[in-house]
């Protein structure tokens, strides 16, 4: 699944080809593409027509487009109570694209939605191979004076944010009973962080992630918030991690960071720092990677009788 990196290089390109053209015509392909939408396809459809793309955002992993108000209500503030307007919030899933594609291009085989734009331009199309993935229309809110589509108002600030605050979630960590993984990966504590940086930024770090959070000194929580955000940024830079075909920006373009990952898929390879050779561990029916000699499991303390 793309972790923040990923989402963020999408999040530029819809900024670039999407941002500040109204929606002529939704068409949907696939109903399980828009499946959270109770009212189905021409209820979607017909609530985006003649609404104008503000903004692309994005919150860690969790990306969305902020809409004007509806048509027919063009120029009032659309605010009810503590709700503030509408987004179309998008989830890749396992194997989501968001392309942008000429009006006369071919169909893609697993095209699910399509968004026509009244200027008649370059269409949005969710391809999406697996159907994990998909589209919900969602109220918006403001969260600390920031506008969060309600389905995701909980999910925490990443490190990337201007607003996250590395003092703060290194005390909320060492207040946690759990393993550093396992927090690292909880999106309600710091968002963004998925499978592969996690344990990219543990190798950096020399921890290992069943080291329990509680153990953790202030020294070493703001190492590896260090970590994440340093990994994370190249990550960014390199246009994200594609593993197969199926992780693409905008523009049908894979991410080349895979080339420089120290111990995530490295199996069996000898660790950059030290020679070991990077072993693999189950973690949550997943897997996790690291060095034996460079980040070393902590010791089992035996529970007093």
């Amino acid at each position: 699944m793309p972790e923040l990196p990923e989402v963020e290089v999408i999040r530029r390109g819809l900024g670039e080809y999407v941002v500040g053209r109204t929606i002529g015509q939704v068409e949907v392909l696939h109903p399980r593409a828009i499946r959270r939408h109770v009212p189905g396809p021409a209820d979607f459809a017909a609530r985006l027509a003649g609404r104008e793309v503000v903004a692309a955002r994005r919150r860690g992993k969790y990306l969305w487009l902020e809409l004007s108000g509806p048509a027919d209500t063009a120029g009032d503030e659309f605010v009810t109570g503590a709700l503030q307007g509408e987004a179309l919030l998008a989830h890749l899933g396992m194997s989501g694209q968001l392309l942008v594609q000429p009006a006369e291009a071919a169909d893609e085989k697993h095209l699910r939605v399509r968004l026509r734009f009244a200027d008649g331009g370059p269409q949005l199309r969710f391809v999406d191979q697996r159907t994990f993935g998909g589209f919900t229309l969602a109220e918006s809110v403001s969260v600390e004076g920031t506008l969060l589509p309600l389905p995701i108002a909980h999910i925490a600030r990443d490190p990337l944010d201007p607003g996250f605050r590395p003092a703060e979630v290194v005390r909320a960590l060492r207040r946690r009973r759990s393993e550093i993984k396992r927090a690292l990966l909880d999106q309600s504590l710091i968002s963004g962080i998925g499978n592969i940086y996690a344990d990219e930024a543990l190798w950096r770090s020399r921890l290992h992630g069943t080291r329990p959070t509680e153990k953790l000194t202030t020294a070493q929580g703001m190492g590896l918030l260090d970590a994440v955000t340093a990994v994370l940024t190249e990550a960014l830079e390199a246009g994200g991690t594609s593993f197969d075909p199926l992780y693409v920006n905008v523009n049908g373009e894979s991410g080349y960071f895979d080339r420089s990952l120290a111990v995530y898929g490295q199996r069996d390879r000898p660790c950059p720092r030290c020679g070991s050779p990077i072993r693999r561990e189950p973690f949550m029916n997943r897997s996790s990677y690291s060095c034996p000699r460079c980040q070393r499991r902590p010791r089992r303390v035996p529970a007093r009788a």
